[in-house]
């Protein structure tokens, strides 16, 4: 006879515990904490609504009460995820002007091909390429960190590769 199993379970095997620090600024600190604060405090009204429609009979054909179990078990993984994440926390500094190499808080002027780009180089989970906001893994941020202004950087795109001239640190 097999035992079944839940997916959080099977899951549960793929998902290490990480150790790698969250890079975010001050504000994504704040967005973060009041994240969780706000799926906190959501919490009870969700138990009640299991409760509720877990009166209603027999579970297997109860689809109010799937659907708030399925909204429970949800939240109970981003309040984890989110603590795991806050646990991990470092703070994006500023960086002073006397810092003369690209850093994760730096922000970067950029020269290719006759255009200028300026990114702002931060963590992961704060990037937004469409506002200038790059992450410290991605292939252009990876590239960037560590060199200084007026060094030439090449990256290997799928679309070819790409030069580019760091004319600014700020």
């Amino acid at each position: 006879m097999r035992v079944p199993k839940r997916k959080s379970e099977e899951f549960r095997k793929y998902n290490r515990p990480d150790s790698t620090p969250v890079f975010v600024t001050q504000e994504g600190l704040e967005r973060l904490q009041s994240q969780l604060a706000r799926l906190e405090k959501e919490l009870p009204d969700l138990i009640a609504e299991v409760q509720r429609t877990g009166a209603f009979g027999d579970f297997s054909e109860n689809a109010e009460y799937q659907a708030a179990k399925y909204l429970l078990r949800r939240t109970h993984g981003r309040i984890a995820s989110l603590k795991d994440r806050l646990n991990r926390i470092e703070i994006i500094t500023a960086r002073g002007k006397h810092s003369d190499t690209v850093q994760i808080g730096s922000t970067v002027v950029l020269e290719s091909k006759g255009k200028q780009f300026i990114y702002q180089i931060l963590g992961s989970y704060e990037s937004d390429p469409a506002k200038g906001r790059i992450s410290h893994k991605s292939p252009l941020g990876e590239a960037l960190l560590h060199h200084r202004a007026g060094d030439h950087i090449i990256i290997d795109t799928p679309k070819g590769v790409i030069g580019y001239q760091i004319l600014k640190i700020q």
